[in-house]
């Protein structure tokens, strides 16, 4: 399987998910809206004591993109397929983390910083449906100087897929650029995710800046709708959102860019050659569902896990669609010793 190894890269924020199931006042009392993800404000920082001291807590090893890379080193079941890079802290929370990642096979490099402890993210549950506020701390002190060493670069040498959320579009752009440039002259995959409506109103142009060299766009469809309002589109139309993305310009010419854009329950669509496909998911009984949290992460792993294998596009999604239905499942994005997926 040598062929495999680090095969695919992430670079995110790693974050520890504070994870609880919550009631409507305190998603009231702190401002905070199902089913969104937002960076924490002042108002928000003493959410997470209180959530300890409130709620049962479970404290999960989370990050969008770490999420994906673990999801798709669980469907390979082939150790050290995948690598990751970002920032923890020098703290209980980030040893927890490093164990975590590499008992599950991923080959984590992380930045560990000095001053910074290892970001969280609290993930309120009411009803299934989970919202997510991020501090990010340690997460926030990535720097390209990390990226640059020779240890660290040798595995974006290695990767022939790159995949990083949106998320990290705040915290390193320079380091995104870097990635974005080499894989365009290397001819790799590069992948990229809307991952949150702040991150398409916010940071337009770094998002856009990266847009022009991501080969496999992902989000949902309230992203890509967000997406298309700050464009000035004037259409809601997911279908139509996600062929005007798969057209945006681009800066490399080896791989036409494909968007793929997951809409809950209802089918997942996919945007190439000025064309949609779209693609039934797993539909879950309302009892069975436990939390959302983490659920387009894992679709995302999944669908890496077969695309780095070259299999084609619907074999690709069936695999995202089968590893966000195991996620839902259980709390937060954790998942059974093996696959079951063939």
């Amino acid at each position: 399987m040598a062929e495999y190894e680090g095969i695919l890269l992430g670079m995110g924020n790693p974050l520890l998910d504070i994870s609880a199931v919550v009631d409507e006042d305190f998603l009231k009392k702190y401002d905070v809206q199902l089913n969104n993800a937002i960076l924490a404000e002042d108002k928000h920082l003493p959410m997470y004591d209180e959530m300890s001291s409130k709620f049962t807590v479970e404290y999960i090893a989370g990050g969008a993109t770490q999420n994906s890379i673990r999801v798709a080193q669980w469907m390979l079941q082939i150790p050290g397929a995948t690598s990751y890079m970002g920032c923890i802290g020098k703290d209980k929370y980030g040893e927890e983390m490093t164990k975590n990642s590499k008992s599950a096979g991923v080959n984590v490099h992380y930045y560990v910083d000095e001053a910074a402890p290892t970001g969280t993210c609290a993930v309120c549950v009411v009803g299934g449906e989970r919202s997510l506020i991020a501090n990010l701390s340690a997460a926030n002190c990535y720097k390209a100087d990390h990226l640059k060493k020779p240890e660290n670069w040798a595995l974006v040498e290695k990767a022939k897929y790159i995949y990083i959320a949106g998320f990290f579009l705040t915290v390193s752009p320079e380091s995104i650029q870097l990635v974005a440039e080499h894989a365009a002259a290397a001819n790799k995959v590069f992948t990229m995710n809307l991952s949150a409506p702040f991150i398409c109103e916010f940071f337009k142009d770094a998002q856009e800046k990266a847009l022009a060299y991501v080969d496999y766009v992902f989000g949902n469809e309230t992203e890509a709708r967000t997406f298309s309002k700050v464009h000035g589109w004037e259409t809601d139309n997911v279908e139509e959102i996600a062929i005007k993305i798969s057209q945006w310009p681009k800066a490399s010419g080896t791989y036409k860019r494909i968007t793929v854009i997951t809409q809950g329950a209802d089918p997942v669509v996919v945007a190439q050659d000025g064309k949609v496909s779209k693609y039934p998911v797993i539909l879950l009984p309302k009892e069975k569902l436990v939390d959302t949290n983490g659920a387009g992460d894992a679709f995302v792993g999944g669908f890496m896990s077969q695309l780095v294998k070259e299999k084609p596009i619907e074999e690709c999604v069936r695999a995202g669609c089968y590893a966000s239905n195991v996620i839902i499942q259980r709390s937060g994005c954790t998942y059974p010793e093996k696959p079951d997926f063939s």
